[in-house]
C-alpha cells in the first residue's frame, strides 16, 4: 500500500520545500513534488501533516543507548539541579531499592559542587551501609562513598593512574570523585551488568530515541569501557530476531592499554557483525578527556582559577603546568590510524581540546599520506576547542566534524569550570561550527546522550541561536551560528553520510523511507522557536515507530 504525506513542507535533506508532498511505496520514496493527487487511489493512505514539516529521520553520530538506557532505570540524576535536589532523589532511590548490591546511575551535575567535585561525606550522610557510584553528567568522573573507597583499597597512599586522577583534600586523602581512568579503581568492582538487563536498556533506549524522530545511529562504543560491559550482544539479539529498528553502525572500542596487537580481533568483530540494520565499521579512539576536570589535551597549560576552592591551589589566574591528557602517544596514535585506515575502518575519534584535535588530524594526514584517500569517512566528535590555524584541514583531509550542538552555551560549566580555566583567546575557539561551514568541512551531529539530552530538535536551537530555548542569558559566540538548512543538514544527510547509510539522511526517489514528522515547519517560524517543535511521527522503511 502507498502511503501520501501531505498538506505540509518538506526538508529533504539539504534544502526546504513549502506546500510539498511525498509518497511512499515499499518503505521506498516513490515521488516528491508539490501535487502528487494523480498518484492517490483508494488504497493510498493519507498522512495529513497539519502544516507540520516532513524531513528525513534523524541520524545520531555520536550516542550511548545501552548506557542510557540502564541509566534511566537506575538512580537517574539527569533532570536534577542542585546539590539538595540530587541527594534526596540518591537517598529516596536507595530507600525504594533495598535490594540492591551496590546504588549504581548517575548524571549529577558538576556546577552543583565547589570545583565541580562532590564529597563521600554527602554520600556517606544518607547511604552508608553499601557503595555507591554515581558518574556525572558528561561520564568522565564518578562520585562514590566511603564503602566504595575502602572496597577498592583507595586511600592516601594510592597513586592517580596514568590516564585518571583522585580528588583528594591537603593531606592526600580521597575526598570522593574520580577522574577518568580513576574511575576504574572503583568500578572494577561494580557487579557486571546481565545480558537481558542489557537488552531491556537498549530496547527502552530505541524507544525513546525514536521519539524524538531518530532512526539510525553510530553507538560511540562497542567494546568494555569504564563499570559497563560490551553491549554487542545486545544489539546483535535485536539484530536477529528483528526487534532492532533503528539503523545502527557500531564504533569499536580502541583499547587504550593495548596496540597494534588488537586489530585482527578488531577485524574479526566487524566480520562477524554483518545485519541489515547493524554493522560495525568504526573504530573509537578517545584521545583525552573534558576540560572541567583539566584532562582535555590542550595546546597550553590550563589557567589557574582566579577564585579557586581551597584544594585547587592558588588563585593567581596565571597559567599552570597541566595542558591535559593524551590517552594514546601522538606518535603511536599516527600509526594506528594508519594501521586502521589500511584495514578498511572508519575511525571515529573523541576530542575535546585543541591539542587533541590536532593530535587526530594529524593522524588522519598520516594515513591518507601512506595509504591515499578513500571513502572510510573518519570524523572527530566533540570538538570543543579548535586551534583557528585547524579549522581548514577537516575538508582538506575531507574529515567530518562530528558537532555536540547542545553544549556551546552560556551555563554554569561553561561559566564557571571552563571559561575561568582557558582564558579569552581559547574561549574564542570553542564550538567553531560556522567557521568549519564556511571552510567547506562536512558537519554531522550527535548527542553524546546520557551525557546530554538526545533530542536532536534542542541541538538544532543551540546550533543556530547558540543558546538554549527560554534562555536569559546571551548567545555564546553568535558568530559561530549555523544556518537552520545548514544545522538540519548536520542532523540528516551528514550523519547519514559518516554512518555510511547512504540510502537514508535525504528524500529522493529511490531512497529508504524513514522519516519524521514535525508538529510545525521551523522555516516558518522565528528561529528562537525552533525547539519548541516536537515529533509527531516518526517512519524507519515506511513503518511508523513512533506515533504521539
Amino acid at each position: 500500500m502507498d502511503t501520501l504525506f501531505t498538506n505540509g513542507s518538506l526538508f529533504n535533506g539539504h534544502t526546504h520545500h513549502p506546500n510539498w508532498s511525498v509518497l511512499i511505496r515499499s518503505g521506498r520514496i516513490l515521488a516528491t513534488g508539490p501535487d502528487l493527487s494523480s498518484h492517490l487511489d483508494p488504497q493510498t493512505e493519507v498522512v495529513d501533516l497539519r502544516g507540520g514539516l516532513l524531513l528525513p529521520g534523524f541520524v545520531d553520530a555520536h550516542v550511548h543507548p545501552v548506557q542510557g538506557g540502564l541509566e534511566r532505570a537506575r538512580c537517574d540524576l539527569s533532570p536534577l539541579s542542585g546539590r539538595a535536589a540530587t541527594l534526596d532523589a540518591i537517598w529516596a532511590y536507595a530507600a525504594a531499592h533495598p535490594e540492591v548490591e551496590w546504588i549504581l546511575g548517575g548524571g549529577w551535575h558538576q556546577p552543583d559542587y565547589e570545583g565541580g567535585a562532590p564529597l563521600a561525606s554527602d554520600l556517606d550522610a544518607i547511604v552508608s551501609d553499601r557503595p555507591v557510584f554515581l558518574a556525572n553528567a558528561d561520564h568522565h568522573g564518578a562520585w562514590v562513598n566511603s564503602r566504595a573507597l575502602a572496597l577498592a583499597g583507595i586511600d592516601a597512599r594510592t597513586p592517580d593512574p596514568a590516564d585518571g586522577r583522585i580528588e583528594r583534600d591537603a593531606n592526600g586523602n580521597p575526598t570522593g570523585t574520580l577522574h577518568e581512568g580513576a574511575m576504574d579503581l572503583v568500578g572494577h568492582l561494580v557487579p557486571p551488568i546481565t545480558h537481558d538487563e542489557q537488552v531491556a536498556a537498549l530496547l527502552g533506549a530505541q524507544a525513546y530515541l525514536h521519539s524524538f524522530g531518530i532512526t539510525g545511529w553510530q553507538d560511540a562504543i562497542f567494546g568494555d569501557y569504564a563499570n559497563l560491559d560490551d553491549s554487542t550482544p545486545a544489539y546483535v539479539e535485536l539484530a536477529r530476531d528483528g526487534r532492532l529498528t533503528a539503523r545502527v553502525n557500531g564504533a569499536l572500542w580502541w583499547r587504550r592499554d593495548l596496540g597494534a596487537e588488537q586489530l585482527p580481533s578488531l577485524i574479526e568483530r566487524r566480520e562477524a557483525l554483518q545485519f541489515p540494520r547493524l554493522r560495525a565499521g568504526s573504530v573509537k579512539i578517545m584521545q583525552d578527556g573534558v576540560v572541567e576536570n583539566f584532562t582535555a589535551g590542550m595546546l597550553d597549560p590550563y589557567l589557574a582559577n582566579p577564585t579557586p576552592p581551597p584544594r585547587l591551589g592558588n588563585g593567581c589566574g596565571c597559567g599552570t603546568a597541566n595542558s591535559g591528557l593524551s590517552f594514546v602517544d601522538p606518535i603511536a596514535l599516527r600509526q594506528h590510524v594508519t594501521a586502521l585506515d589500511a584495514a578498511g575502518f572508519q575511525v571515529h575519534v573523541h576530542a575535546i581540546g585543541d591539542r587533541a584535535v590536532r593530535e587526530a588530524l594529524d593522524a588522519f594526514e598520516a594515513a591518507r599520506a601512506s595509504n591515499g584517500s578513500n571513502d572510510l569517512r573518519h570524523h572527530i566528535a566533540h570538538l570543543q576547542v579548535i586551534h583557528p590555524s585547524d579549522i581548514a584541514r577537516f575538508a582538506a583531509l575531507d574529515v567530518a566534524a562530528n558537532m555536540q550542538a547542545l553544549w556551546a552555551v552560556h551555563e554554569p560549566q561553561m561559566d564557571e569550570l571552563t571559561i575561568p580555566f582557558l582564558g579569552p583567546e581559547r574561549t574564542r575557539w570553542q564550538y567553531p561550527f560556522g567557521d568549519l561551514a564556511r571552510s567547506g568541512a562536512r558537519l554531522a551531529a550527535g548527542s553524546d546522550w546520557p551525557v546530554s539530552s538526545p533530542d536532536p530538535l534542542a541541538a538544532v536551537q543551540v546550533a543556530v541561536n547558540r543558546r538554549h530555548r527560554d534562555a536569559e542569558y546571551e548567545p555564546f559566540l553568535p558568530e559561530q551560528a549555523l544556518d537552520l538548512a545548514t544545522a538540519l543538514a548536520a542532523y540528516t544527510s551528514g550523519s547519514a553520510w559518516v554512518n555510511h547509510a547512504d540510502e537514508t539522511g535525504r528524500i529522493a526517489p529511490g531512497m529508504l523511507a524513514d522519516l519524521a514528522v514535525l508538529d510545525r515547519d521551523p522555516f516558518a517560524q522565528p528561529i528562537e522557536e525552533i525547539g519548541e517543535a516536537r515529533v509527531v511521527a516518526t517512519y524507519v522503511e515506511g513503518d511508523r515507530v513512533y506515533s504521539e
